[in-house]
């Protein structure tokens, strides 16, 4: 558990607690505030939930945020849009492909140049993406193993995610934080042989999820841990706003990659998987799990796709310049734009309204998926054990980055 966290007010200069939403007479006689976090492994980030129990029942629970103050929005503000973009990658930290590429394609509808990208960056973008995604629920999955007392998963999966960020390395130079997609374009093109290492990785790692089924969640242990816990009903769901992987769990089949058809996506196939309560109810943390491993399979589609295309209809060519649609100068007209993309946690959104001739933007919000799906907690913890709530809290798969933007 974590110390309480305390503040120094400055017109009186006294220690004052941190802000709660119950006190000491709000509780009944067999009732016990306890706080987990903030600094706390199983809150997955700079979290502190604050926890009313009678016994080992939680009767409620609340979010507490603003330990972490990225600024994202205000630095966005302040900064010409190109240079916003390293910012972007440390809101999730663990998806800056995807969230580079849905923010680069906000500020190329402003310009008015988004049809005008050439399909070999097109196809790049949507190839590092996956390649994203797969390593964010590879930590996602991993990680919730560790929180149910499970260790095996996670050192095999950061065995494999570890072969992705290093082919990401290998196209930017850096791991997590990559500034690679640019607006109208990429910082580079893929190295030499890029494909062919890509295209043996895929063909390793199609196997290993044959492995992940029996270890995780085919296991006994793990489906008692997760079925039936922390079921979101769809209408809740809806109402909360919350999207991604969460939301499909719950039985919509909504992927903005196939409802909004964004870059290249439309000529793609894939499945779009939605939890069927095999184990247990529909929505519960069983299905959520299921669904990011289903994705994960999704995803190593829409890669082989990409690999294909690029090696035999859009090959390299010393002519291809991946910076040629990038415009020397970022200006853009007038106006108010909402874009969305398929984050590995959901609907990731950015608005921005824009001056004439503006080379930043006059106002620069996210639309962050983990907050919303943070938010639905106390609904779906409500009732179940302590220990159910961190497997509650761990299958809500949360970045404290884009949270507390």
């Amino acid at each position: 558990m974590a110390n309480k966290v305390q503040h120094i007010s400055k017109k009186s200069h006294h220690v004052q607690s941190a802000p709660t939403k119950y006190q000491p007479e709000d509780l009944k006689a067999e009732e016990v505030l306890i706080n987990i976090g903030p600094q706390h492994p199983a809150t997955h980030g700079i979290l502190r939930l604050e926890v009313i129990l009678n016994g080992e029942l939680v009767v409620d629970v609340v979010p507490h945020l603003g330990y972490l103050h990225r600024c994202f929005e205000k630095h966005a503000e302040s900064l010409p849009y190109n240079q916003i973009i390293p910012y972007v990658d440390r809101m999730d930290y663990l998806a800056a492909m995807n969230s580079e590429h849905a923010f680069a394609m906000g500020v190329e509808r402003m310009l008015g140049i988004a049809d005008q990208l050439p399909a070999r960056v097109e196809y790049i973008r949507v190839l590092v993406a996956e390649l994203n995604r797969l390593a964010s629920h590879f930590l996602a999955i991993g990680t919730y193993g560790v929180d149910l007392g499970a260790f095996t998963a996670f050192l095999w999966l950061m065995r494999d995610r570890e072969h992705i960020l290093r082919l990401l390395e290998w196209v930017c130079g850096a791991r997590m934080l990559y500034n690679y997609i640019w607006i109208g374009g990429l910082y580079y093109d893929l190295p030499v042989g890029f494909e062919e290492r890509c295209s043996d990785f895929i063909r390793y790692l199609k196997p290993k999820f044959v492995e992940i089924d029996q270890l995780i969640i085919e296991n006994k242990i793990f489906i008692e841990r997760t079925a039936n816990i922390g079921v979101l009903p769809l209408d809740l769901a809806i109402n909360y706003g919350v999207s991604g992987p969460m939301l499909r769990a719950s039985g919509l089949r909504l992927d903005l990659r196939r409802r909004d058809g964004y870059s290249v996506y439309p000529e793609l196939e894939f499945e779009v998987p939605i939890g069927q309560g095999k184990m247990g109810q529909v929505g519960d943390c069983w299905d959520r799990t299921w669904v990011r491993i289903q994705e994960c399979r999704a995803s190593m589609q829409i890669i082989e796709q990409c690999l294909a295309r690029l090696t035999r209809d859009l090959k390299r060519t010393p002519a291809f310049d991946p910076q040629q649609s990038v415009p020397k100068k970022v200006r853009t007209p007038a106006q108010d734009l909402y874009v969305r993309a398929e984050n590995p946690r959901g609907e990731l959104g950015f608005f921005f309204r824009a001056t004439a001739r503006g080379d930043r933007p006059f106002r620069c919000k996210a639309r962050a998926p983990s907050f919303a799906n943070l938010s639905v907690l106390p609904e779906i913890a409500r009732g179940h054990l302590l220990a159910d709530l961190i497997a509650i809290v761990g299958s809500v798969d949360i970045v404290l980055g884009e949270i507390d933007r």
